[in-house]
């Protein structure tokens, strides 16, 4: 792991986008570590911030079009979301719709999510800009508490 997270962080905004990309969907992968290499290593922070929100977006649009399939059993064959988080992620959808896109950023639960979304069919457009609005959040706001220290 820690010689991707090194190679990643060699290719710049590209490598945060493919980190991104990787922690937003289904995969385990930490794109925080590559964001703070780079940030260390004086990238540009704006830069990354969008590349990040870009991939981690990205990623989560690959959940919602494995929520779309439809099949309970194939999302977590696929996903392996667990039945009961699943039905977690589907409840906070019911109740909350696209706006439940904001908490996308979330650990474990972010994935949920946005598979939930998907197979509750949730607008696609509203969930694109409510995930990436939680996206770009995360991203920034470890930017900043990375430039106070």
């Amino acid at each position: 792991m820690e010689a991707l997270v090194n190679l990643l962080i060699a290719y710049g905004g590209p490598g945060m986008f493919v980190a991104a990309f990787l922690a937003g969907s289904i995969l385990p992968f930490s794109s925080e570590l590559v964001l703070v290499g780079l940030l260390a290593a004086r990238a540009n922070p704006w830069g990354l911030v969008i590349w990040g929100t870009a991939g981690n977006t990205l990623g989560s649009l690959v959940n919602y079009g494995i929520g779309r399939l439809g099949r309970e059993e194939w999302i977590t064959r696929f996903s392996g979301v667990k039945p009961e988080r699943l039905a977690q992620g589907m409840a906070r959808v019911r109740r909350y719709g696209a706006w439940a896109g904001l908490l996308s950023w979330l650990p474990v639960m972010g994935e949920v999510l946005t598979v939930a979304m998907g197979y509750l069919r949730i607008n696609f457009l509203l969930t694109v800009l409510t995930v990436t609005a939680g996206k770009f959040f995360r991203y920034w706001l470890i930017m900043r508490a990375y430039a106070v220290l």
